[in-house]
């Protein structure tokens, strides 16, 4: 007797392959700040089409697929936040998420179209390929631009960084350094949590009065200070523990060998290094966003990927990490800690 066959469906196919509908739907919301003005109150659609700006042509549907998406209510013909994207999405809190993906809708959006050549040569789809400025260059010269840059990805990190604050055992030491700080939230979650520690954030030196606004605004200037550098051409600073957040993966192999190196150096026999990012599973068919965001980095860099646990396990056991393991953080973040 012949096995019976499982009833074959197109749905997820396609589903995943129009699912840049949704997307550009919701980064569209957020460019014209749809869930900052329902913030403020429920509208109709004739009010709301009008405060946006939009044609009339294209705003019902507009609207109701926000609906349909769960990004917006509709009760007695006003529209109104869901909870979450008002908590999220709404600009004037400090909860908002949505600066990364203002840089997703601006940036990262239409570069995205270049996978296929990116896949073919190897070579990133980013302004660089399109004979622009670096970015990044352009960000760190200004200022204004700099701190809503830091602030975003603060956003994107804040749900780990918190549980970082939280899981690890930061009984067992005294200090920490945050390399790559940006903001500075993770050393901020970590010595608000646990008051024993003093910290540093390391970065740039442009950086600065971004993270020294943060780290007073957070009631820590008394034990979190900002340490000028760059962790390509100077030494770490000497911590417990070193801590990477959505560093390694932007990084060549050598380049991340490199870094888990220089953490090393910098912690005492005994001490710690974190570094987490979108971990990918071992088996490497479970962390879709993992993989997506390797993808990402063979699009916005020249040699940066996302690796699994057991890669970073290698990478650190060759730095001469005696103990090592991976926990996992929120969503699709884990950390892989090595102990000196």
């Amino acid at each position: 007797m012949s096995t019976p066959q499982p009833a074959l469906n197109p749905e997820h196919i396609l589903q995943t392959g129009l699912a840049f509908w949704a997307s550009k739907s919701l980064l569209s919301a957020i460019e014209m700040e749809v869930f900052t003005e329902l913030a403020k109150h429920p509208d109709d659609l004739a009010t709301l089409t009008g405060r946006l700006g939009l044609h009339p042509r294209g705003a019902r549907d507009f609207f109701d697929t926000l609906v349909a998406l769960g990004f917006l209510e509709r009760h007695d013909g006003k529209y109104s936040n869901t909870p979450n994207a008002d908590f999220f999405l709404d600009k004037r809190k400090p909860s908002y998420i949505g600066g990364i993906l203002e840089m997703a809708n601006s940036r990262l959006y239409p570069f995205w179209g270049g996978l296929t050549t990116a896949l073919r040569t190897g070579m990133p789809q980013n302004e660089g390929a399109h004979g622009e400025p670096d970015i990044f260059a352009a960000l760190y010269a200004d200022p204004a631009r700099l701190k809503q840059f830091l602030a975003a990805m603060s956003g994107i990190s804040h749900g780990a960084n918190m549980t970082i604050a939280a899981k690890f055992p930061w009984a067992k030491y005294k200090t920490a350094a945050d390399v790559g700080t940006a903001q500075g939230d993770l050393i901020v979650q970590v010595t608000r949590a646990n008051e024993h520690l003093s910290g540093i954030g390391f970065d740039l030196p442009e950086v600065a009065p971004v993270f020294e606004e943060y780290v007073e605004a957070n009631g820590l200037a008394g034990r979190v200070q900002f340490r000028p550098g760059s962790f390509f051409t100077d030494p770490l600073p000497k911590a417990d523990v070193i801590m990477m957040g959505h560093i390694l993966h932007d990084w060549n192999l050598e380049e991340k060998k490199m870094l888990i190196r220089k953490a090393y150096e910098a912690i005492p026999e005994g001490g710690a290094m974190i570094a987490y990012d979108a971990i990918i599973d071992d088996d490497r068919s479970k962390n879709a966003f993992g993989l997506m965001m390797s993808l990402n980095m063979l699009i916005e860099t020249n040699g940066g990927f996302d690796y699994s646990g057991a890669d970073c396990i290698g990478w650190m056991k060759e730095a001469g990490f005696r103990e090592t393991r991976v926990e996992h953080l929120v969503g699709p973040d884990s950390m892989v800690i090595g102990i000196k």
